[in-house]
């Protein structure tokens, strides 16, 4: 089985493609960011995500999607543009038939490092180890799109 997870965000947006059957430990096909340049108008980075979303899809033909769900700033304009770039995450996915899993970042945090409350640096470790990698993901955003596909 093959999961892309997705960490959505305007500045980067965080994927890992993972392959895992159950029976052994999962292994990390890629892992990565999809960057969109600030002074672009948000249609255009919004554009840009889907695009290259769209196209890890073509590439890797997961069986399914774990997609971040969005945390609440306190900052309700960072929220609602966020919001915006899962829901171009969420299209890519639900025009190619791909299930789509949603996970509250705690949730995510539990399934990879046994805690809710874990830190963006606890969660790379994890993600290292768990995949038997020698160095951790990075960024942190490709980290924790690496950790959203193992919680799927």
């Amino acid at each position: 089985m093959i999961i892309l997870g997705v960490d959505p965000g305007t500045a980067q947006t965080g994927y890992g493609v993972v392959r895992g059957d159950g029976t052994r430990p999962p292994t990390l096909v890629e892992c990565g960011v999809l960057r969109t340049r600030p002074r672009d108008p948000l249609p255009a980075r919004l554009r840009d995500i889907y695009e290259g979303i769209a196209e890890l899809l073509e590439r890797h033909r997961p069986d399914a999607m774990a997609v971040e769900d969005v945390f609440y700033a306190r900052n309700v304009r960072t929220t609602i543009v966020l919001g915006h770039a899962r829901g171009v995450v969420l299209l890519a996915g639900e025009q190619r038939a791909v299930p789509i899993h949603e996970f509250p970042p705690a949730e995510i945090k539990k399934a990879v490092v046994g805690r809710g409350a874990a830190t963006k640096e606890q969660v790379q470790f994890m993600v290292a180890r768990l995949l038997r990698l020698k160095s951790p993901p990075q960024p942190t955003d490709a980290a924790d799109g690496v950790a959203a596909a193992l919680a799927c």
